[in-house]
């Protein structure tokens, strides 16, 4: 039996490293391509390069996880089936569950890392990553400016350049600054530069107009819109804030420990409150899938009809079924961030198959015989 137990767990531990791993870096290629640029073009250092693509690879492990734990184990036994070496168990006198020892215990340090993952790693490696993407939008908002195409420096301001030469003259120049609220301001210009200042970067026009809109009051207390212009020969430009407003950065639901998503601040308002509940349940919750969707892989492996010629039939069904609770598990997680009274259906996205599944291998007791061999 141990030694049983520990064939079947090796193949199960190395698919589950190999596997994990090589999705993880697939999806951070995928991630970081949007950050290439900034290394090729605009000078942003490799090391920089590297520690904000690595702070995205925690979060990245949480989610990949628990399904690459039903893919290894869905996998494995139906290649153990395939090469009738099931068969050779099943004869020495094991049941479905002395089968599928060793899958619940590689699911559990499955579900043990992604709660230390969910819990811990990933809101910190989040809140950073943050702080870094907000860095290089605010302080470092030079390295952003592309030629040609219109860049956002935050929610609030618009940089348009037609052309940037090697000594990093821009031409061209348009600029929509709407950080303060009400009046809103365009300006033309024919050349800048961008200069580095301990408060961050500074644009440098020169020969271009400034045009405000600003709404005054007239003579008989009626409101109305005014535009101003103004033509100037040099002008500069703070981008270093994404907004007038001062204040810290809000931070989202995933850089937020646990008693911060239950016990927010004041001021956060219910939409939030609502994202933040959810964020918790299901930082909870999810780590319980990895033995779920275990159990999942194991039901459709264990109980299906013995097939001479391989399992493709029920690896099949078992990636069409997890494919369908993926999908299910997003357009919960979204209806509960809306509606608290949901929150529940987390919980049972993530237990239910499972407890399904674990009752399928036990031989479904309290079905009619009839129905259950039907039923395989």
């Amino acid at each position: 039996m141990r030694r049983i137990d520990v064939y079947v767990a090796r193949q199960l531990g190395l698919s589950l490293v190999a596997v994990t791993v090589g999705l993880a870096a697939l999806v951070w290629l995928t991630q970081s391509l949007r950050f290439i640029e900034l290394v090729l073009d605009r000078g942003l250092s490799i090391w920089v390069f590297l520690e904000l693509t690595g702070l995205l690879l925690p979060s990245f492990f949480g989610v990949i996880l628990p399904i690459t734990a039903f893919v290894v184990t869905l996998f494995t036994y139906v290649r153990l089936a395939s090469d009738r070496e099931l068969v050779v168990m099943r004869a020495a006198g094991l049941s479905n569950w002395q089968l599928a020892k060793p899958a619940m215990f590689i699911s559990g340090l499955a579900m043990s890392v992604c709660f230390v993952l969910n819990i811990w790693i990933t809101p910190a490696s989040h809140e950073a990553f943050r702080e870094w993407q907000f860095e290089i939008r605010n302080q470092m908002a030079g390295l952003l400016l592309q030629e040609g195409v219109f860049s956002s420096v935050g929610d609030d301001l618009t940089v348009y350049a037609r052309d940037r030469d090697s000594q990093g003259t821009l031409r061209g120049i348009l600029v929509h600054d709407a950080r303060e609220s009400g009046a809103p301001i365009t300006i033309l210009a024919e050349t800048g530069r961008i200069t580095s200042t301990p408060q961050g970067p500074r644009v440098t026009l020169f020969n271009g107009q400034r045009q405000q809109v600003e709404r005054v009051t007239q003579p008989d207390g009626a409101s109305a819109l005014r535009l101003s212009v103004l033509t100037f020969q040099e002008n500069s430009l703070d981008l270093a804030r994404a907004s007038r407003a001062e204040g810290q950065r809000f931070r989202n639901a995933q850089e937020r420990d646990l008693a911060e998503l239950f016990h927010p601040e004041e001021g956060v308002s219910l939409r939030d409150r609502g994202r933040f509940l959810a964020e918790a349940h299901q930082r909870l919750s999810g780590p319980l899938t990895a033995i779920s969707f275990s159990l999942l892989a194991l039901a459709v492996a264990l109980t299906g009809q013995f097939r001479r010629f391989g399992g493709g039939f029920n690896l099949f069904v078992g990636c069409i079924m997890m494919v369908g609770l993926l999908a299910l598990g997003l357009g919960i997680g979204n209806v509960a961030a809306r509606q608290s009274a949901l929150l529940p259906l987390i919980w049972a996205h993530a237990l239910l198959p499972g407890l399904i599944s674990a009752w399928v291998i036990s031989g479904m007791p309290g079905v009619p015989t009839q129905i259950r061999g039907y039923a395989r």
